[in-house]
């Protein structure tokens, strides 16, 4: 699957995603302090879902209608690292291309899908 990372996610999310074979473009490696809309944008052209821990996304695609591929949302604060890309990937492997078109919410011990 194909995904955009936002800057504030986890290296190790994104090297995890890497290492089972997933195409991630990794926005902290293109440069910081990229704007939302653009990063959103990114992910539409490319088709690319978008993993993000800002909820600033959830105000785009709910308050202001943009498009979007999909977003997973990362609400996993407190875990390690090593954690959130276990809980990330198991999310991505159980959910796979439905994650399409949704706004899911990972949070520890739930999982939310929407679809907009």
């Amino acid at each position: 699957m194909k995904f955009v990372a936002d800057e504030g996610v986890d290296r190790q999310i994104v090297d995890e995603l890497r290492r089972k074979g997933h195409d991630v473009v990794y926005i902290l490696e293109e440069g910081r302090g990229t704007p939302d809309d653009i990063i959103l944008a990114i992910a539409n052209q490319e088709n690319r879902i978008l993993i993000t821990r800002d909820k600033d996304f959830g105000e785009l695609v709910y308050h202001l209608r943009k498009v979007h591929s999909g977003i997973v949302l990362n609400r996993l604060y407190q875990l390690t690292s090593t954690t959130k890309a276990k809980l990330v990937l198991q999310v991505i492997e159980e959910h796979g291309e439905t994650l399409k078109g949704y706004f899911t919410v990972i949070r520890p011990g739930s999982v939310k899908m929407r679809k907009l």
